[in-house]
C-alpha cells in the first residue's frame, strides 16, 4: 500500500509540475518563479511558492488567485492550493498565504474572482 501511495504522490507531483510549467512562461516573463513547496496527495493539498519578482508584485494576488482556481479545476485530486510569496516582514521563513474574496472551493465554483493577465 505504501508503494501505491508513493506512486500516486509522484504522479500527482508530476501533474502539478506540468501545470506550473504551462503557466510558468508568463510568470517568468515578468521575472517571477513558481515551484511546489509542499504536496500532500492524500489530503489533496499543495503549497506553491512564488518567488523572484512575484514577491512584492502588485498583481501577485491575481496571479495566486488564477493558480488556485485553475489548479483545482484542472487537477481533480487537488482540493486546496496554498500560495506563499515570502512577503512576510523580517524574513526568517515567515510567508504570506493570502486569502481572497473570490477564492473558490470545490463546493462553490460560481465565483472565479480576479483573473491574472495571462
Amino acid at each position: 500500500m505504501s508503494t501505491e501511495t508513493q506512486r500516486s504522490d509522484d504522479e500527482l507531483r508530476e501533474e502539478v509540475t506540468n501545470f506550473l510549467r504551462r503557466n510558468f512562461p508568463q510568470i517568468q516573463m515578468h521575472g517571477g518563479s513558481a515551484a511546489i513547496q509542499h504536496l500532500d496527495a492524500e489530503a489533496g493539498e499543495v503549497t506553491v511558492a512564488l518567488g523572484g519578482a512575484c514577491s512584492g508584485c502588485g498583481i501577485s494576488p491575481m496571479t495566486i488567485q488564477a493558480i488556485k482556481s485553475r489548479m483545482v479545476s484542472e487537477i481533480p485530486e487537488i482540493t486546496t492550493v496554498n500560495a506563499e510569496t515570502g512577503m512576510g516582514g523580517g524574513g526568517g521563513g515567515h510567508s504570506t498565504s493570502p486569502s481572497f474574496p473570490g477564492e473558490m472551493t470545490r463546493e462553490d465554483d460560481s465565483d472565479e474572482g480576479p483573473q491574472a493577465p495571462f
